[in-house]
């Protein structure tokens, strides 16, 4: 690692992405990092590795099980969570009596992959089970009535509501002494009153199970595993009924934490691990099928979950049948699974379209926002389609650094989705505006929420958020650039990139390390791809011999672009990742841009 004496990395206090790069850890910028040096040398790992994880906290101690994070060190007593062993007990009880169970699933993927493991669970183990994903139009989000009482009609005994139910009070209470009712959550309650019923999730006021941030499937796994050691203690798997095989379904548990942007730490990080070596067997139908119909060429990854697989899974709950992702993940049939994965993907392309229409008008009306001195971005427009308001706060999130609330505009009401960047609870802000009166429902968690409100509340609503997220008005419109490491053209490597792979799965609290490369220059560039959005270049290093081959992805919307085009291939500083391809079985070196700066 080469050292920079200035505070800012290569001395970049403005990229030409507009960005400061300052070191992620001051740590980083020591030539004579003790800690990090023991760390190389106790866990025989590069000094570079070694680093970054001492940056992130990770002692000599734990480096080992975080590197090759193993579930059964990990895996928490699924009794920690309040009243799990109450919902193992009824569970189990329907197992025993082949009962009907209902199972009423969120829309996004969370939902679906909660769903599905649920689902499949207490099939194999001889329940009859009927599901439900509602849709967004015409049905909204959460429980309903006429959906439950149609599961009820159908012969269930028992509800079972996955990632939702903790703030529908009066819609499952409505059901209290008809038939039994559990909720599989993860989102914060509107105060201390819960539904009547068995209510799991680990962001209930009275929970102090520690695990607030793993997602709704996470939380569906743990009961599935309560119930099963039950059912076993109880001498059940006896006379040839065998036990679920729950390990198979934690490419689902991988999936939805992903999706659902959870911190990949802890527990998070062994799920996620271990669902992928699963996915990577490709033993789910569905999951396979929709890779291919992807073009998913590498092996099972967080970022073909969150890019490619998440995505398609999530378009039929924003803009065509809610359940088509369900329908997906529980399919057996090579033929159906053909074709669910087809309408996904034609789905998919379809809210990209629907998408870029709106963002287009986002994008200006934010940036007007922003000129007016708002700490908190909140749009609504009444040709939005309410299916992908989300997708474009998240967009507007990261374009301008600040929380973005988006909403659709449709008979005097305002429905939609909100973003938080990190340290700024949106969840909170936004139960606390229902609290207050000003909202008609909403709910979440830190990064993100759902919200509804009359239009005529719509100024005061955000005056709200600009008072109680104040603290946005401070952040620069673009965050730093955290930089993990700095390397020379030569030192960019195949080994370097595949030591660095072993931090992986990289998501929200474990980030991919950011590398800086010092001057370089572009010799060659060109547009690659159906759209020409893609930058394919080579660098070349001073010495006119070590070459690098980059990319960058969306390159219509990045401001640095011009600076790689330039043919008078000015000195650059580039910024981003160093990954390993591999492509018909052979590696390839890639650097994936994140910014550049002159050098």
């Amino acid at each position: 690692m080469l050292e920079d004496d200035t505070g800012l990395v290569l001395g970049v206090s403005r990229s030409a992405g507009n960005r400061r790069w300052i070191w992620r850890d001051p740590r980083l910028a020591e030539a004579d990092n003790r800690l990090a040096l023991g760390l190389a040398q106790r866990a025989a790992i590069p000094e570079l590795l070694a680093r970054i994880l001492t940056a992130r906290g990770v002692t000599a101690t734990d480096a080992a099980s975080f590197l090759d994070p193993r579930l059964r060190d990990l895996m928490p007593d699924p009794s920690c969570l309040q009243d799990m062993d109450a919902a193992a007990a009824r569970l189990a009880e329907a197992v025993r009596n082949r009962e009907h169970v209902g199972l009423f699933g969120d829309y996004d993927v969370d939902g679906a992959c909660g769903t599905a493991l649920v689902c499949d669970t207490l099939r194999e183990m001889g329940c009859t089970v009927s599901t439900h994903i509602p849709d967004r139009m015409t049905e909204g989000y959460g429980p309903n009535t006429p959906a439950l009482e149609k599961l009820v009609a159908e012969g269930a005994t028992l509800l079972v509501c996955i990632d939702c139910g903790t703030a529908a009070i009066d819609i499952l209470n409505g059901f209290h002494g008809q038939t039994d009712v559990i909720v599989l959550d993860h989102h914060k309650p509107d105060g201390s009153i819960l539904p009547k019923g068995i209510v799991v999730n680990p962001n209930r006021l009275d929970c102090t199970s520690a695990l607030g941030t793993i997602c709704a499937t996470a939380v569906a796994f743990l009961t599935m595993v309560a119930t099963a050691r039950l059912l076993r203690r109880e001498g059940w798997f006896t006379d040839g009924r065998q036990p679920p095989d729950l390990l198979k379904r934690l490419d689902l548990a991988a999936l939805a934490t992903i999706c659902d942007v959870m911190p990949l730490t802890g527990l998070n990080r062994a799920l996620v691990m271990q669902g992928l070596r699963v996915m990577g067997r490709g033993e789910r139908l569905g999951l396979a099928t929709l890779s291919s119909v992807a073009g998913v060429k590498e092996e099972a990854s967080a970022m073909a979950c969150g890019f490619a697989l998440g995505p398609r899974i999530n378009a039929g709950g924003r803009i065509a049948k809610a359940n088509l992702g369900l329908r997906l993940l529980l399919s057996d049939d090579v033929v159906e699974a053909r074709a669910l994965a087809d309408e996904l993907d034609s789905v998919n392309r379809q809210r990209q379209s629907v998408e870029a229409d709106i963002l287009a008008q986002a994008m200006e009306q934010a940036e007007q926002q922003i000129e007016d001195g708002h700490a908190v971005i909140f749009l609504h427009g009444e040709t939005w389609h309410p299916g992908v308001v989300g997708i474009v706060a998240g967009r507007l999130k990261e374009r301008f650094n600040r929380p973005a609330l988006v909403g659709a505009f449709a008979d005097g009401i305002i429905k939609g989705s909100a973003r938080s960047v990190p340290g700024l609870d949106i969840g909170a802000a936004i139960i606390t505006a229902r609290q207050s009166g000003l909202l008609v429902t909403g709910g979440g968690h830190a990064m993100a929420a759902g919200f509804s409100l009359t239009a005529d509340n719509a100024t005061v609503f955000h005056e709200f958020l600009d008072a109680t997220l104040s603290e946005a008005r401070a952040l620069p419109v673009q965050e730093a650039l955290r930089i993990d490491g700095l390397l020379t053209l030569r030192g960019a490597s195949l080994e370097v990139a595949s030591q660095l792979a072993r931090l992986a799965p990289f998501g929200p609290g474990n980030e991919e390390p950011v590398l800086a490369i010092s001057n370089v220059r572009c010799v060659k560039s060109d547009r690659i791809g159906k759209d020409g959005n893609t930058l394919r270049l080579m660098f070349q290093g001073e010495d006119g011999g070590t070459r690098l081959k980059a990319l960058v992805f969306r390159a219509g919307d990045k401001p640095y672009v011009s600076l790689l085009e330039d043919r008078t291939m000015p000195l650059l500083h580039l910024a981003g990742h160093l990954r390993v391809e591999t492509w018909q079985e052979r590696q390839n070196l890639t650097f994936f841009i994140s910014d550049v700066s002159g050098a």
